[in-house]
């Protein structure tokens, strides 16, 4: 790591007129990763020049990106076993700032207040009618349907805070929930509309009949058996083949997350956020 005259010599250089030397130092400064912000920081907000302040603000971007791509790749590599990681790390793109331990502890609390009021010997339909009370009536979750497109409804920090979220973030909350409950609630990747399986234990389903019913966090957490996705899938002129009706993994869980993702800032005319949007797609494979 260089010394701190080092790192302020540089800094300096970012006004140069010359496009040449101001890429090679922007380069140098994004190799040395998140450790050198809070210095860029300290000279944005000790300047008076528009263009070194705003090369600053794209560097700090530049550097909180590829830190937020290292997590995602590492994530990937390490068994992608943690969802709510997976979605911290997206929530880290648009809020680089995020107190990731508040994430956490709002997650523990809602499902602190399904363990207080479960009992050992309830059914599925019980379990799940348990969790809907708390999810919907007690912390007041719903879906977003006024504001459908809206990219916040993408980013686990938000939903939390708003309450308020697309199908696949509710249902992750919902079946993150359920996982910390033992309860055997995972994902579906259905086109068009993201839902849950309640599966009959924790291995993962081979087949459909593994499957006991299904789910729907959009809406209130009504439960549906497999002939009502199998005719959803029929209007939208598609088999009924197994990667739509059966569990998927984390990895594909946080893929469509960011689909969702270019959908919203494309629509949005934002065509930086979806070039860098992506990128991680890529990175995922």
């Amino acid at each position: 790591m260089m010394n701190e005259k080092e790192l302020d010599s540089l800094i300096k250089l970012l006004d140069d007129p010359d496009a040449e030397i101001f890429q090679h130092v922007e380069q140098k400064l994004i190799t040395m990763g998140p450790e050198v912000i809070t210095r860029l920081e300290s000279v944005w907000e000790q300047s008076f020049d528009v263009v070194l302040q705003t090369r600053i603000e794209n560097l700090i971007h530049k550097i909180q990106f590829e830190d937020v791509l290292q997590e995602l790749e590492l994530w990937k590599l390490s068994g992608s076993f943690d969802l709510l990681q997976g979605l911290i790390i997206i929530n880290k793109y648009q809020y680089p700032d995020v107190d990731e331990q508040k994430i956490i502890n709002q997650i523990e609390a809602i499902k602190r207040d399904a363990w207080l009021d479960m009992i050992y010997s309830m059914s599925a339909v019980e379990k799940v009618r348990l969790i809907n009370n708390i999810l919907y009536n007690t912390h007041g979750f719903s879906g977003n349907t006024s504001n459908y497109h809206d990219p916040q409804n993408s980013y686990i920090g938000q939903v939390l805070e708003s309450r308020r979220g697309n199908p696949i973030l509710l249902a992750c909350i919902y079946s993150i929930v359920a996982q910390k409950l033992d309860i055997p609630i995972y994902g579906v990747n259905l086109p068009k509309h993201f839902i849950l399986a309640y599966t009959e234990d924790h291995t993962p389903v081979e087949d459909k009949d593994g499957i006991l019913f299904y789910i729907n966090a959009f809406n209130r957490g009504q439960i549906f058996g497999r002939h009502d996705v199998v005719a959803f899938l029929k209007q939208l002129n598609l088999a009924p083949n197994d990667q739509f009706v059966l569990p998927c993994s984390n990895v594909d869980i946080i893929t469509r997350v960011l689909r969702n993702l270019t959908t919203s800032y494309s629509q949005a005319g934002n065509s930086a956020k979806t070039e860098e949007i992506n990128r991680m797609l890529e990175l995922l494979g």
